[in-house]
């Protein structure tokens, strides 16, 4: 497969996520958050990714895209929050994802806050260039 434009994947993207979430194209933004902005729910996770493996031909293993694992790990949570080798792990997990503003509040109801579109495409560029 010829090596997708950012711009490329990011309109089959937009197009997965207006189908997927029912929202207007221009609500899909590089910076949108899937669940604050959009309205996605953890059902819709799955929906997606198995969108995204049959338009991109390629395999989204279930806790790459969103690691569940990790915030469920009693090892990486304290009260609510990511420890430090929680936010590790989250980070070697998630290397296409912005930790920036999650690390300095890492509660795990506010890690939905990272899922944004430009999350999806950046795990995407690193997918397809495999």
């Amino acid at each position: 497969m010829a090596t997708m434009t950012q711009e490329e994947i990011f309109d089959k993207v937009k197009t997965t996520l207006v189908d997927a979430l029912s929202v207007d194209e221009e609500e899909v933004t590089e910076s949108a958050k899937l669940q604050a902005d959009l309205g996605a729910e953890s059902i819709d996770f799955l929906d997606i990714a198995f969108r995204l493996e049959k338009l991109f031909n390629i395999k989204i293993p279930q806790d790459e895209l969103f690691p569940q694992q990790i915030i469920s790990n009693p090892a990486y949570v304290e009260n609510r929050k990511l420890n430090a080798a929680g936010l590790a792990a989250l980070k070697a997990a998630m290397p296409h994802a912005d930790l920036s503003q999650f690390e300095k509040n890492p509660e795990i109801d506010k890690l939905g806050d990272v899922f944004t579109v430009g999350t999806i495409v950046r795990y995407l560029q690193t997918k397809i260039a495999r």
